[in-house]
């Protein structure tokens, strides 16, 4: 595939391409056709040029998810620079390391950032990066690139350019669970690949509308919620954040017939009323990002009225690697289904494909695929088979019919004695519980075993839960080995900006209380 997403998404039609709702009371929606939207990514294209903006220079974005988030993302892509997008909520420490680490030409940032003296403003000027406030301006009908400060950016004008397919488009780092965040940089072909790939699976059309509510600053939002739609000739609806108040009342309002999201949200949606007057017309409902357990999964469907696909995904992929079907094919609950537009095997320790129904690392091969982290060959020697295929971490297995099931984490794996257990499915086993909202499970030192299971719970209000009943819960459900050592009881569950548990942040966490408590 040669597109790049200056052609992928340069089509000149009169149907609607972006929706931001009303901001309140009296004001309007903005609604901006595909010929607006290709109109205004040139225009914000050629005003990073007259900056000096052209192949190969960081561009960090760090606003809200919006029209002018779109654009600017859009037409640093299109000038052949590299899209960074930064989380606005984001410290300054933080904005700090990710501006250092990917060298950025320039930053964007909100209007009157610079007036307040913002923690991305105090950033960007310690490593002399360009700062510009990007709005929209209602007045001039049009995205603004107000410069505030050139920093060491030279102003020697660069000519409008069309990008490559093998030009990096965009970069994101990845969690940095284990180690120091890894930078993955994607290509247009990268990008391109997934699109076409989600739009495959979902079967998406011009006539389909999505409601984005995950961050664009994350590879989930920016191509199954931003790029997949634009691709298919779709449209999407963009509020600024993710609001359950007001989720269900755009949905309708503005027609929307389908979203994708992560299990924290799914399930922050089910507490919400779902309008009945006219009902939501949901085609499907994707979950990804995170495991979705069973429990939510019948939940959602009952809700919804709608089939839910739970897909797995990877920055290292430019997202989606697997997911679940439309009907009529089958979509399990429990499994994150078939591999779409890549290759997916499982492999042993050795790096032997295994059989359907044996245990091993989940491991992937396609043009989605990046070709390998920026500057770091150590992880680059341990990241990819001899063949090519990229070694996710995951371990898992394909069942009868080739659906992939993830088992955990292969550094989460809770071995207790030469058990190998799985987290996810103690998770899964644990909300299933009357009383339990959140669960995940996690190892903990043991004298005995090496380790032994700790879990946290979030009980759900107005319930009650003591360990005990908890203990005997489980052991009627599981082997009595998988029977948590400790319980911890907590009212929240720390999550990354996009609602993902980590689970090793939250073992830590903790374990961390439990040793202040016995002080």
């Amino acid at each position: 595939m040669s597109l790049t997403l200056r052609s992928a998404i340069g089509g000149a039609s009169s149907s609607t391409a972006v929706i931001v709702p009303a901001a309140g009371p009296g004001s309007k929606p903005l609604e901006a056709s595909y010929l607006d939207l290709v109109a205004q990514v040139s225009r914000y294209q050629a005003k990073l040029a007259s900056l000096g903006i052209g192949h190969g220079a960081p561009v960090s974005i760090a606003t809200v998810n919006s029209y002018e988030f779109i654009v600017a993302f859009l037409a640093a892509s299109w000038q052949r620079a590299i899209a960074a997008p930064l989380n606005p909520a984001y410290k300054q420490d933080e904005f700090e390391f990710y501006i250092e680490d990917v060298k950025s030409a320039i930053v964007l940032v909100p209007r009157g950032a610079v007036a307040a003296d913002a923690p991305v403003v105090r950033a960007a000027r310690k490593f002399r990066a360009a700062i510009a406030e990007s709005y929209w301006d209602a007045e001039r009908g049009e995205v603004a690139l107000d410069v505030k400060d050139m920093g060491a950016l030279k102003s020697t004008p660069q000519p409008s350019a069309r990008p490559q397919p093998e030009d990096v488009a965009l970069v994101l780092h990845t969690s940095g669970t284990t180690s120091r965040p890894k930078v993955v940089p994607l290509t247009h072909r990268n990008l391109t690949v997934t699109m076409k790939n989600i739009q495959d699976t979902y079967k998406l059309t011009a006539a389909d509308r999505t409601m984005l509510v995950m961050p664009l600053f994350h590879v989930h939002g920016l191509l199954c919620g931003l790029l997949a739609p634009l691709f298919s000739g779709g449209s999407l609806i963009v509020p600024p954040k993710f609001s359950a108040t007001d989720f269900w009342r755009d949905f309708v309002q503005h027609k929307a017939n389908w979203y994708t999201a992560v299990p924290t949200i799914h399930q922050i949606l089910l507490k919400h009323p779902i309008p009945s007057s006219p009902p939501p017309t949901l085609r499907f409902v994707r979950s990804c990002s995170s495991p979705l357990s069973p429990t939510v999964f019948a939940q959602l469907e009952s809700a919804l009225g709608a089939p839910v696909l739970e897909a797995y995904a990877m920055t290292e992929a430019a997202h989606q690697m697997t997911s679940n079907p439309l009907p009529p094919a089958k979509r399990k609950p429990g499994s994150v289904g078939l591999g779409q537009g890549v290759e997916v095997v499982i492999l042993d320790d050795q790096g032997v494909a295994l059989p359907q129904g044996k245990e091993g690392e989940i491991c992937v091969r396609g043009d989605n695929v990046t070709l390998g982290y920026l500057n770091n060959a150590a992880a680059n020697a341990t990241a990819y088979t001899a063949n090519g295929f990229f070694r996710t971490g995951d371990q898992g297995l394909k069942d009868g019919d080739g659906y992939v099931v993830i088992t955990g984490r292969i550094k989460e794996l809770i071995n207790k004695g030469g058990e190998k257990i799985s987290p996810i499915e103690l998770d899964n086993v644990l909300t299933r519980h009357a009383s339990v909202a959140e669960a995940v499970s996690f190892a903990i030192p043991d004298d005995l075993y090496g380790q032994d299971i700790g879990v946290a719970i979030v009980v759900k209000p107005g319930a009650t839960l003591t360990v005990e009943e908890l203990r005997t819960w489980v052991a009627a459900s599981l082997a009595k080995f998988k029977v948590p050592k400790k319980v911890y009881f907590t009212d929240t569950m720390p999550k990354t900006a996009t609602g993902k548990i980590q689970r090793r942040i939250v073992a830590e966490i903790m374990q961390k209380q439990d040793a202040k408590a016995k002080l």
